[in-house]
């Protein structure tokens, strides 16, 4: 019988085959969410629609449970609550259950539910075999801005569709709306109408500003900073880039060989 240590460490646990398989459920299950969002968008016959919206609300059945039980086998509950992972998983959850009386409200803070992935980016990265800490950090640069842009056009469909709906029809409309916005280029050719699209633009051309050319900064920084790495591959668990110095690996601790070594290009 599973204990409550036992629980919280599957929960948190991507190396043995129960932990990565109750990993890779979650990790799937925000994805078919996102992407039953982003299906919602087009026109699509009312019996798919009618299963597209419950599935989603078991989905986020599922989820409640899953923060229920984190919530339960925490050793400290409260500091748990508070953690920022702890917090999103609310935030998923919370419009759902207060909002059953507002649609809008619903659709409107689903779209966040993409920030769940957070949780899981170790496991993403060892599922597309990233071992090096250049391919590490662009991986979470191009994670960061795939999840703001797919907020934002989450956001300017939902506000904006209702007023301008041949200029936002789908997903794909306010997600290169976004991305135009987002880069500064501003081709003008699709401008939102509504207080709130409009305030969002401002916001998504802020963003822009702010976090692309810091996320550039941090890359070429990590560039500079791994330019004497070692090229020595853990025999435990396949990450390659460590010091030059280095005697055991800087990710799970196993004694490096170094007969294997090799200065990285």
């Amino acid at each position: 019988m599973l204990t409550r240590k036992d629980i919280a460490f599957y929960l948190e646990d991507i190396e043995t085959p129960v932990g990565r398989t109750i990993s890779l459920t979650i990790l799937g299950l925000i994805l078919i969410s996102a992407l039953g969002f982003v299906a919602q968008t087009y026109t699509l016959p009312d019996e798919i629609l009618i299963q597209l919206k419950r599935l989603d609300l078991a989905i986020v059945i599922l989820f409640s449970i899953e923060y229920l039980i984190r919530l339960g086998v925490a050793e400290n509950p409260i500091k748990f609550f508070f953690s920022f992972n702890a917090l999103i998983d609310l935030f998923v959850v919370l419009p759902f259950i207060f909002g059953l009386g507002n649609t809008l409200f619903i659709r409107i803070f689903r779209w966040f539910r993409i920030l769940r992935l957070i949780r899981f980016l170790e496991l993403e990265f060892s599922i597309f075999r990233i071992t090096t800490e250049d391919g590490l950090i662009l991986s979470k640069i191009l994670f960061t801005l795939f999840t703001i842009v797919f907020i934002y056009s989450g956001l300017m469909y939902q506000v904006e569709h209702p007023q301008n709906p041949e200029l936002f029809r789908n997903f794909l409309d306010a997600f290169y709306f976004s991305v135009v916005t987002m880069t500064t280029v501003g081709f003008g050719d699709v401008t939102p109408l509504s207080e709130m699209g409009r305030c969002l633009t401002l916001l998504m051309i802020i963003t822009g500003v702010a976090i692309v050319p810091w996320q550039l900064k941090e890359l070429i920084e990590q560039l500079l900073k791994t330019a004497n790495y070692i090229q020595n591959t853990c025999s435990s668990c396949g990450w390659s880039s460590h010091d030059a110095d280095a005697i055991f690996c800087k990710r799970c601790g196993t004694k490096l060989d170094k007969d294997s070594s090799s200065i990285e290009a």
